[in-house]
């Protein structure tokens, strides 16, 4: 681990979300495996990966950024609001404009602008969306590490990048299989599926340079991440993972979810 610490952060940021992109590759391989996903195993998933990111949106960001804005003399609640509103308009802007499409199988009106993009693309697009703030969130803790703060940490942001790839693996599965479905071969399937996370080292690489030049809008830019990945939860995840029967599953799945990242923050964090 002490090599780990001794790296630049924008380099840790970028291998941190290079292997939150390498569990998505694995999540969709599952596609060789499964042609279809039983939708009690899609709730259940779903609901996981919404657990996850509700409680690293506040375990290892908002609370950070209070902690951080209070040792600043700041207003403690003023940036985790205002950073955390923001980060929610933006994705609601990008989900505006960006035309995807919902990973149920029931869904069959794309959202955003109107295109004939094939329905495969707009699929990939819609988790293509969920990991921007995802790989924001991991770039942003790294940066924050580098700050030398007492409310952020190497081991926190490692963690972090630890939830994120768990809630990874059945986003990606998610995202390919659907695509099997609609007619795609198991290796295009499994290609575009993976390719859903390439913006996560990006948006991590990006996030980690942001909060390094501008140390005084750390507070706002973790609350900005938690916002955004709290967006896509509400937005996306919850509705589906209570699409039809079986919507118990995806209450279990997203408390048990909520339970381990926020084990891991605060027993490895």
């Amino acid at each position: 681990m002490e090599w780990f610490s001794n790296l630049s952060p924008i380099i840790q940021a970028l291998l941190a979300t290079l292997f939150t992109w390498f569990v998505t590759a694995l999540g969709s391989a599952t596609v060789f495996i499964f042609r279809s996903i039983n939708k009690r195993v899609l709730n259940g998933m779903l609901g996981f990966a919404a657990g996850v990111m509700i409680a690293a949106s506040f375990w290892s960001l908002l609370a950070p950024a209070i902690d951080m804005a209070e040792e600043a003399g700041m207003i403690p609640w003023l940036p985790a609001v205002i950073g955390f509103l923001a980060g929610g308009l933006f994705l609601w802007i990008v989900d505006m404009i960006t035309p995807h499409l919902h990973m149920s199988p029931s869904s069959q009106e794309p959202e955003g602008v109107k295109t004939g993009w094939h329905r495969s693309v707009l699929l990939v697009l819609a988790i293509t969306l969920h990991n921007i703030p995802e790989g924001l969130a991991v770039g942003v803790a790294f940066g924050a590490a580098s700050a030398n703060l007492p409310a952020a940490s190497v081991a926190g942001a490692v963690v972090l990048a630890l939830g994120i790839g768990l809630q990874n693996f059945p986003e990606g599965a998610a995202v390919s299989v659907p695509l099997r479905r609609e007619g795609l071969s198991r290796l295009k399937s499994f290609v575009y599926g993976q390719a859903s996370g390439i913006v996560e080292p990006i948006a991590g690489v990006i996030g980690a340079a942001a909060v390094m030049v501008m140390r005084p809008l750390l507070p706002y830019a973790l609350s900005f991440a938690a916002g955004a990945m709290i967006y896509v939860v509400v937005e996306e995840l919850i509705p589906e993972a209570q699409q039809e029967k079986h919507s118990n599953v995806g209450t279990i799945g997203a408390m048990v979810g909520f339970s381990i990242m926020m084990l891991l923050d605060v027993a490895l964090g």
